[in-house]
């Protein structure tokens, strides 16, 4: 076997890990995947001849190409989306697809990608890489060129930002199920005191409809159950599916994908609902495992 197809073959094994280090440092598959595809052909130029812990070497190299690549995005935007849901990765609600199973290590939710948006870049990948990958921060300093006490100082301030803003879930999947259950038949059943009782008084509703201009921010569990309940007049057929390893729904309005939701539930309560509405957003996502 030659050098460059063992490499190859090395690279093939770490792709996973690779794919969830920009898949966190991003919040796009597709971008994710870009990244690792980039970070292949930067090494196949580089000598590796001298690489002792190929794994970590790999690590560094895709976030240095996510970070660039989260810098080149935010100078492209002129101002801010309004809502910006990142990609979920979809799975049937009886279990998870083995390929996601890196994606989803360390319980990404998507309200955990949310508040990693608000981050800036280099806080992002402090974060990301320490508290998620345990990267010495003496690494993470090579990349975002500062000293490892600002670099330390970076993940400090994104991970304060992370503990204040990102609701911790439940962990007992069943539970989950019965308040979302509990949520869509209180929907269907016009009844507002029952939608009310189930969600957070600070319950927070995204909704990312792209270009459709159906983006929405709201807070409340007043006006999220009303929300709730125009929405239950759509004919619309509702599936159970696992968001991020979570609870969640996933829409269909006349056979085609409308909507997926991410229900975030604390203390047997809905804390976030993160909606992707966007048609072409959901277009490129893989939902036949859903079924028919």
């Amino acid at each position: 076997m030659g050098q460059q197809e063992r490499l190859a073959r090395q690279f093939e094994d770490h792709r996973p890990h690779l794919r969830a280090v920009a898949y966190r440092m991003l919040g796009s598959l597709s971008e994710a995947d870009d990244a690792v595809q980039d970070a292949w052909l930067r090494v196949t130029r580089a000598d590796t001849s001298e690489v002792e812990n190929l794994r970590g070497w790999l690590t560094t190299i895709v976030a240095r190409v996510a970070l660039n690549m989260l810098r080149s995005r935010n100078t492209r935007r002129e101002q801010p989306l309004d809502v910006h849901v990142p990609d979920p990765i979809i799975d049937p609600a009886d279990g998870t697809d083995p390929e996601h199973e890196a994606l989803l290590a360390d319980s990404v939710g998507l309200a955990l990608l949310v508040v990693l948006e608000t981050l800036t870049p280099a806080e992002r990948l402090a974060f990301v890489l320490h508290d998620m990958f345990a990267v010495p921060f003496e690494d993470i300093a090579r990349i975002v060129e500062r000293s490892p006490e600002a670099t330390r100082q970076l993940a400090s301030r994104a991970r304060r930002r992370v503990r204040g803003a990102a609701a911790v879930p439940d962990a007992d999947l069943n539970t989950q199920w019965e308040v979302v259950e509990a949520f869509l038949a209180a929907a269907r059943g016009g009844d507002f005191d029952a939608l009310v009782a189930v969600l957070d008084p600070d319950v927070v509703l995204r909704a990312d409809g792209g270009l459709t201009g159906l983006s929405q921010h709201l807070r409340g569990a007043q006006i999220v159950a009303s929300q709730a309940l125009l929405w239950s007049r759509v004919d619309l057929t509702m599936r159970r599916a696992l968001i991020n390893g979570a609870a969640g729904i996933v829409a269909f309005l006349h056979g085609r994908p409308f909507s997926i939701a991410a229900v975030t539930i604390t203390n047997g309560k809905i804390v976030e609902i993160d909606f992707l509405t966007d048609p072409e957003r959901i277009a490129q996502l893989d939902l036949t495992q859903l079924g028919d």
